[in-house]
C-alpha cells in the first residue's frame, strides 16, 4: 500500500496550491476581461471567432449558476471553474507522467519527450501544453472536450509561473496515496477562509468549502480494518489460530491481506466453555464483530461513501478489495481491478469537482496497480454528483417534452425532487417521492433525451449525471462509510435547516448527525455504517431522543474517542470513529470502546489505536444513564455524580461593562461589590478570580434591570441556584 504524504511535503504542497490558485485566477480574470465576457457589449477589437467564444463563455457561466443582470454577465462561478480546470489539467498531467501513465499514441511519455513532440504539434508552445492536452484526452470525465473553458488562452507569463510551481514539487508527492485529496483541500483554503470570515449562513455556494475536511489516513484505515478487515479475518483465521495466538499482533500478521497489513485490526479475548468437556477455553475474536451478515461472496458486496470528497475512503476500499478478490476468486490483477470498480465501489458528493477528483484517484490506482496492465479503458465508475443543478437544463427539457405527457410528468417530478440538490446533495431521498410501481422518472428522461438529436451535449450530460445520482440514492448498501459534514444548525442556511427540521427531528441540531441518520437509510438491514463524526451527540441533552433511538434500534459495534488534535488541519472538534450495525440489538450485546483522547497529536493517536486497552461496554446499560448518554463505562445509578453534586451555570450580568470590574480598580470590596469567579481560556494553576461584580446581594440595580425585561429569565440569579 502506498504511503501517505509526510508533513514537510504536505506543507510544500499547500503553499504551492494556494499560490497556484492566486496566479491562475488572475490569469483567467485577465483573459475574460480582454474578451469582455462580463460587459454589456463585446469590445470592438474582437475577431469573429473571439466573439463566438465570448458568447459561449457567457452561456457557460449561466449554466454554472452565474446570473445575467440586464446585459451584464456575472462571472464568479466561471472564473472558479476556468481556474480549476487550467491548473488541474497541468497538475494531473504531472501525476500521470510521474506514474508512467501519460500516453501519446499508446506509449507512455515523459515531459522531456513531450517537449520534443510539441515541436511537431500545431499550436502547441511546449511540452507542458502537450502534456495537458494528453491528460485532457485521457480524462474525458474530468476535462470535457466540448467545454469552451480550454479555448481561452492564458498569458504566457502566468502559464510559466504555474509550470514552475508544479516542477518544484517533490516527486514523492505524486506517489503518495492521499496527495490528490490534499490538493483539493488546499485549493479550497481561500474560499473556506472567506466564508468563515464573512459570517454568512451556509448555503449552496458555501457548503462545500466549509464542510469539506480531509480524513486522516489512520481514521480511514481503522474503520476499514475493523470492517472489511474483520470480515476477511473471519475467513482467514482458523479456530486453532484464534486459540493459540499469543497477541493481537500475531493475529494481524496471520490475517494480513497481501499488500495490506491490517495494522489497526483489533481483537479481544473471550472465554468459551467446551460443550463436551465443560473446559473453559480462551479464544480471540474480532473486537468490532466479524460482519457475518454481509454477503458470502464479495461480488455481491456494495459499498457507498455518500460524502466521498476526493475519494479517500473509495481508494482505500479499492486497495483492500482487489487483493481479497484475487485470492478468494482466483482473478488476475486486471480482472480483480475491473470487478471491484464495477461491483463494489459507489460514491456520491455534493461538489462536482470532488467527484472528478475521486474518479481520477480511483483511475490512477487502477492503472498503477501491480500486474493490472497499466493505462487502459476502465469499467464505468459508479460515482455521481448529488448536488447537480438542473435549473438551466429544465428549460430545454420542457421545450422537448411538449406533447409528451409522460415525459412532461417526469420532468416536473425531477424539477420538484432535485430543485435543492446543490444544497442538500446526498440528503435527497428520491424514494419518498416515488409512487409504488412508478417507472423512475430519471430513466424516462435519460432515454427520451438520448433519442433526440437536437438536444445539446450539455443537457445530455446533465440528464446522465442526474440519472446516475438518483440511481445511487435509491439503492441500498452493505457498507456505508464516510466522514460526515460538520455544520451546526445555527450556521445553516434556510434551505438545509428547514429540510433537516422537517425530516430529521431528533438529529437536526448538526448536519453531522443528520447525515448519520441518512446513512442508516442508505444501508440494508444487517448492514454496517462506519463514520468519522463529532462526539458531542454522545452526551448533549438536545440529542437525548437520537441516542434513545440508536440504543434501541441499532447495534453499536465500536466507538473510538479521538479527542482534540485528531486532524492535521486546525479544527475545534473532538471526533469519534463509530461503527454501527443496522440491526436491533440483543439484550447482552457489548460494544468496543477505545479512548485515545489523552494523546496529543495525530501520530500519537494513530499509534495508540492499535495498542490502547479495549473496554467492552454493555449497550443496554447506556439506556440507564441520565439522558441515555453513551459513555465508556457501564452505568451505576448509585454512583452518579448527580447524587453527589449539583451543577448550575453562574450568573449572567447582561451588561458586564456596567457591573463588572477588576478587583484592582477598587480601593476595597464593599458597598454592594462582591468577588466574581469567572472562567479561563487555558489550563493554568489559578485564573478567573480577578474580577468583582456590583451584585448587591441580588437585590439591587442588576436585579431591577433584569426584572424589567419582557421575560425575566433570572439569569442574574443563576449563580445562587435560584
Amino acid at each position: 500500500m502506498r504511503s501517505s504524504l509526510d508533513k514537510t511535503l504536505r506543507k510544500k504542497l499547500e503553499t504551492t496550491v494556494e499560490k497556484a490558485r492566486e496566479v491562475v485566477e488572475a490569469a483567467v480574470t485577465d483573459a475574460l476581461t480582454r474578451l469582455g465576457v462580463a460587459d454589456t457589449q463585446a469590445p470592438s477589437y474582437l475577431s469573429d471567432d473571439e466573439r463566438k467564444l465570448r458568447n459561449a463563455l457567457r452561456a457557460h457561466a449561466r449554466q454554472l449558476g452565474d446570473k445575467l443582470v440586464g446585459s451584464e454577465q456575472e462571472t464568479e462561478s466561471l472564473v472558479n471553474e476556468m481556474a480549476y480546470e487550467h491548473w488541474h489539467r497541468m497538475l494531473f498531467a504531472r501525476y500521470l507522467e510521474q506514474n508512467n501513465l501519460l500516453m501519446y499514441e499508446g506509449t507512455p511519455v515523459t515531459l522531456d519527450e513531450c517537449n520534443e513532440l510539441a515541436e511537431e504539434e500545431p499550436d502547441c508552445k511546449d511540452g507542458w501544453e502537450l502534456a495537458g492536452r494528453l491528460a485532457q484526452k485521457m480524462l474525458p470525465q474530468i476535462f470535457r472536450a466540448d467545454s469552451p473553458v480550454f479555448e481561452i488562452k492564458l498569458s504566457i507569463n502566468h502559464i510559466n509561473t504555474l509550470e514552475s510551481l508544479i516542477a518544484e514539487l517533490d516527486l514523492a508527492t505524486f506517489q503518495a496515496q492521499d496527495s490528490l485529496g490534499w490538493c483539493y483541500q488546499f485549493w479550497q483554503n481561500k474560499k473556506k477562509k472567506q466564508v468563515n470570515e464573512s459570517g454568512v449562513k451556509i448555503g449552496a455556494k458555501e457548503l462545500s468549502p466549509v464542510t469539506q475536511l480531509f480524513t486522516e489516513p489512520y481514521m480511514v484505515s481503522f474503520l476499514l480494518d475493523n470492517a472489511l478487515g474483520a470480515w476477511w479475518a473471519k475467513r482467514r483465521l482458523s479456530c486453532d489460530d484464534l486459540i493459540r495466538a499469543n497477541s493481537e499482533q500475531e493475529l494481524r500478521e496471520l490475517a494480513a491481506i497481501p499488500g495490506v497489513p491490517l495494522e489497526y485490526l483489533r481483537f479481544v479475548e473471550e472465554v468459551e466453555k467446551c460443550t463436551s468437556s465443560g473446559e473453559e477455553i480462551k479464544k480471540w475474536k474480532s473486537a468490532a464483530g466479524d460482519f457475518d451478515k454481509w454477503p458470502e461472496h464479495l461480488s455481491e458486496l456494495k459499498t457507498l461513501d455518500p460524502c466521498c470528497g476526493s475519494g479517500h475512503f473509495l481508494v482505500a476500499i479499492f486497495l483492500m478489495l482487489v487483493p481479497m478478490r484475487m485470492h478468494l476468486e482466483g482473478l488476475t490483477a486486471k480482472d480483480a481491478v475491473n470487478a471491484v470498480l464495477r461491483d463494489n465501489i459507489h460514491g456520491l458528493e455534493l461538489d462536482q469537482r470532488c467527484v472528478e477528483l475521486a474518479a481520477f484517484a480511483l483511475a490512477l490506482e487502477a492503472w498503477r496497480y501491480p500486474g493490472a496492465g497499466g493505462y487502459r479503458a476502465l469499467p464505468e465508475l459508479q460515482l455521481a454528483c448529488s448536488g447537480m443543478s438542473i435549473t438551466e437544463a429544465q428549460k430545454e427539457w420542457k421545450d422537448l417534452a411538449k406533447g409528451d405527457e409522460t415525459l412532461t410528468d417526469a420532468i416536473t417530478w425531477m424539477q420538484h425532487t432535485f430543485k435543492d440538490a446543490p444544497t442538500l446533495g446526498s440528503l435527497i431521498d428520491p424514494t419518498k417521492a416515488l409512487k409504488e410501481g412508478q417507472i423512475p422518472p430519471w430513466e424516462l428522461l435519460q432515454i427520451a433525451l438520448s433519442n433526440k438529436s437536437e438536444v445539446s451535449n450539455e443537457t445530455k450530460a446533465a440528464a446522465q449525471g442526474l440519472a446516475k445520482a438518483a440511481g445511487l440514492l435509491v439503492d441500498k448498501y452493505q457498507l456505508v462509510i464516510t466522514n460526515v459534514p460538520y455544520l451546526t444548525n445555527t450556521k445553516q442556511g434556510k434551505v438545509v435547516k428547514d429540510y433537516c427540521d422537517l425530516n430529521y427531528l431528533t438529529s437536526k441540531y448538526d448536519l453531522a448527525t443528520v447525515f448519520m441518520e441518512r446513512c442508516f437509510e442508505l444501508a440494508l438491514i444487517s448492514s454496517s455504517v462506519c463514520l468519522v463524526m463529532p462526539q458531542n451527540w454522545l452526551f448533549l441533552s438536545s440529542y437525548k431522543n437520537l441516542r434513545y433511538s440508536i440504543l434501541h434500534n441499532k447495534t453499536i459495534n465500536c466507538i473510538v474517542r479521538l479527542g482534540y488534535d485528531a486532524f492535521n488541519t486546525t479544527l475545534n472538534v473532538a471526533p469519534i470513529l463509530i461503527s454501527v450495525a443496522n440491526l436491533i440489538p440483543k439484550k447482552n450485546d457489548l460494544y468496543v470502546d477505545l479512548d485515545v483522547s489523552d494523546y496529543v497529536g495525530v501520530n500519537p493517536k494513530s499509534i495508540s489505536l492499535s495498542e490502547e486497552v479495549i473496554k467492552n461496554v454493555s449497550q443496554r446499560s447506556q439506556l440507564q444513564n441520565p439522558d441515555h448518554r453513551i459513555t465508556s463505562y457501564e452505568s451505576d445509578e448509585n454512583n452518579l455524580l448527580i447524587k453527589l453534586a449539583q451543577g448550575h451555570k453562574g450568573i449572567t450580568t447582561n451588561d458586564d461593562p456596567m457591573f463588572v470590574r477588576n478587583f484592582s480598580e477598587l480601593y476595597s470590596i464593599r458597598d454592594g461589590w462582591e468577588y466574581f469567579l469567572g472562567t479561563t481560556d487555558k489550563t493554568t494553576h489559578f485564573k478567573g478570580g480577578e474580577r468583582v461584580a456590583f451584585y448587591q446581594e441580588g437585590k439591587g440595580v442588576m436585579r431591577r434591570l433584569a426584572a424589567s425585561q419582557e421575560r425575566d429569565r433570572k439569569r442574574d440569579l443563576q449563580g445562587k441556584n435560584v
